[in-house]
């Protein structure tokens, strides 16, 4: 692949991002990049959000809930909060999230949806109480 069509994918994938996350959010994590993890943080951006996240075969409230599901049933709880944030952005409402967790359910476990749900309780009264981004900042 040409270097311009990395860059294109680059620059889709972050905007992608900061459409989804927030602008507070990105300019958090790209303030955090070091060297050791700067190759790392290109591949997320140009694979996650320039190559998937981008495709329009979903939207981006579905792209959402298969995102919390599979991070739920992985338990990746860091992450489940986040995206569980991200869905003031997503169009995800919290009926759809905890649709997502009966799923998890069935198909990961009680265990994993139970810890998940968890997760997903303190990030919506972190928003509740705050907005999303002043509850990424206290983490």
């Amino acid at each position: 692949m040409s270097e311009s069509g990395a860059d294109d994918r680059y620059d889709t994938g972050m905007r992608i991002r900061r459409s989804v996350l927030g602008d507070a959010h990105v300019d958090r994590a790209s303030q955090a990049v070091t060297p050791f993890d700067a190759d790392f943080q290109r591949f997320i951006t140009e694979g996650a959000w320039g190559s998937v996240w981008s495709r329009p075969g979903l939207t981006k409230r579905e792209r959402s809930l298969i995102t919390i599901a599979l991070l739920a049933a992985l338990g990746h709880h860091d992450e489940v909060a986040m995206h569980v944030r991200a869905t003031a952005n997503t169009g995800a409402t919290p009926e759809d999230v905890k649709e997502a967790m009966l799923h998890v359910a069935v198909y990961a476990g009680v265990p994993a949806a139970n810890a998940a749900i968890k997760v997903a309780k303190s990030a919506y009264a972190g928003m509740a109480e705050g907005g999303a981004d002043r509850q990424e900042k206290t983490k």
